[in-house]
């Protein structure tokens, strides 16, 4: 079995004692490829100088809702131009996020700034939404009315709605760790939903820990955990699990060479 964590943050200053150990765990746990997501564009660095170290490690760039209002100065061409590295994949995290007090101008604005971007360059943009359902479907609808563009709603905690709508304007949906708790029957109840061919999985590491590791940091190897609850709530064995969330995230993060893919053989001989 081999898996991709679409979705983690390993410039984050919790994996910088261990990082190359990290990966390594990845790889033995049948994680075969990851992507780090970059949540301020004046780091970029630290994204580049991951996805440059290791082979299986690619990367996006953009500005996190609750950093929006620090880069307003983060233009549409920027962004394209910073995202033509060979190993940056996608665009964001952006989108809304209404669960905590913030600039909710300045994270819309950002967020259509990285929705041109995403238009523009044919990357995949990564959306983050959290407590804003409705006006995240309202924009997303606008948006797309001016022209379509990749995207996932990552680690999906949303409603039913928004999963739909999202669907149905040509979207991803992406499920972390949340899935795995206990309280998440609304959620297990979407991604039984989701039609086979857009879901994805991701940690979100270090946050959102799956159980039995709720509480602890997250990390890429932990991804298989989440993919298993998929499966049962899809109907599915791991094998194929992996398979067809493999296979979504090369159609979507359509820039990421498939020979990148570190299998478990590989892991096992290296």
């Amino acid at each position: 079995m081999t898996i991709v964590d679409s979705h983690c943050h390993l410039d984050f200053d919790d994996f910088a004692p261990e990082r190359d150990a990290v990966v390594e765990r990845a790889h033995a746990a049948g994680v075969g490829l990851m992507v780090t997501i970059s949540t301020r564009v004046r780091r970029f660095e630290r994204i580049l100088a991951l996805v440059e170290r290791y082979p299986s490690v690619f990367g996006t760039v953009g500005t996190h809702p609750h950093q929006a209002h620090e880069e307003l100065d983060v233009t549409v061409d920027e962004l394209v131009q910073l995202a033509e590295h060979p190993k940056i994949v996608g665009l964001g995290e952006a989108g809304l996020d209404y669960h905590y007090e913030g600039d909710y101008a300045a994270q819309e604005q950002g967020f259509r700034t990285h929705i041109a971007a995403a238009r523009q360059s044919g990357l995949p943009l990564i959306i983050h939404a959290r407590s804003a359902d409705e006006r995240m479907i309202e924009v997303l609808e606008e948006e797309t009315g001016k022209g379509a563009f990749p995207a996932v709603l990552h680690c999906f905690s949303s409603g039913a709605e928004l999963a739909r709508r999202g669907v149905a304007l040509g979207l991803y949906v992406s499920f972390s760790g949340i899935l795995t708790f206990k309280r998440s029957e609304e959620l297990r109840a979407i991604a039984a939903e989701v039609p086979a061919d857009r879901l994805l999985v991701e940690t979100d590491a270090p946050y959102l820990a799956p159980e039995p590791f709720r509480g602890k940091r997250n990390e890429p190897a932990l991804t298989a955990k989440t993919a298993a609850v998929l499966a049962d709530v899809r109907g599915w064995n791991i094998e194929q699990t992996a398979l067809t969330t493999t296979e979504n995230f090369f159609r979507l993060f359509n820039k990421v060479p498939r020979d990148a893919l570190v299998t478990t053989e590989a892991a096992d001989a290296a």
